[in-house]
């Protein structure tokens, strides 16, 4: 029996090395980065984010409200045993990332869709993927301004809200934080898994593929997905900021997404 636990824990640490190996290789965790950057320096592409950044806050402030009066004694209870003296801290941080994740995850379904989607396409226009565009939404000439101003009738269906199914999963996953280091390490890595390919649907919907070939497709680029979905959630995990992340991550998406089309031509 030890010698097949062995056995076990040395093909699961194999796994491990080859999967951050790949993900190393792909380079595609840097983008998350550069849409950061490059989001501050196009101040075009600012509308969307400012035009839903009041509703954001609200929602964001009320979670983090019910999250310190219903969760946070309890959570600090349980790190008095992991975390020693340092659980109150510890507590405070925790529920602070857990309400920063539910927020994220309700505005993306229900306040954020469309502007997101206007960030993302925006971008392409200002990358000069306009044809890209144009496979989803009417784009107008160069005379009608900036990136955003360009963007017109939208006439492929917008990304779909996120399932429940996502939401379930990430309420399971969290109590992973409760071990220190270790559990929030591997709760960003499995979220960062599911979030990649997320961050390309507009893409693939724009491409025209349809889901067997989105899945194809992120099977065979599984390194670069789970990189830019462990650099994208771990920024949205960041307290108070997680709205305007998902603003800059969906630009460092686009520009992925552009840079893969520049690599095509």
């Amino acid at each position: 029996m030890s010698e097949k636990l062995k056995d076990a824990v040395l093909t699961e640490a194999g796994n491990a090395r080859k999967a951050s190996e790949e993900v190393a290789k792909a380079g595609a965790y840097l983008y998350p980065f550069k849409g950061v950057f490059y989001f501050i320096t196009h101040k075009d592409l600012w509308g969307p984010f400012m035009s839903r950044a009041g509703r954001t806050i609200s929602l964001g402030m009320g979670i983090t409200t019910f999250m310190f009066v219903f969760t946070y004694l309890p959570q600090m209870t349980i790190m008095a045993f992991t975390s020693g003296p340092l659980a109150a801290v510890s507590a405070a941080l925790l529920v602070l990332s857990e309400s920063s994740t539910i927020t994220n995850l309700l505005s993306r379904s229900f306040l954020v869709e469309d502007a997101l989607m206007d960030t993302f396409d925006g971008t392409l226009i200002a990358r000069g993927q306009d044809s890209l565009v144009a496979e989803g939404r009417q784009v107008k000439s160069r005379s009608s301004g900036d990136a955003i101003a360009r963007l017109g009738k939208v006439f492929t269906k917008p990304f779909s809200k996120l399932k429940p199914q996502a939401i379930v999963r990430s309420l399971i996953l969290l109590p992973l934080n409760l071990i220190p280091v270790v559990g929030t390490l591997l709760y960003v890595a499995l979220q960062g898994k599911r979030v990649g390919p997320s961050l390309h649907a507009r893409y693939f919907q724009l491409k025209g593929w349809n889901g067997s070939q989105s899945d194809e497709w992120v099977k065979r680029n599984r390194g670069a997905y789970t990189g830019l979905g462990i650099s994208a959630f771990a920024l949205e995990m960041i307290p108070f900021a997680s709205i305007a992340f998902s603003f800059t991550n969906t630009v460092g998406a686009a520009l992925y997404a552009a840079d893969l089309e520049d690599a095509t031509k």
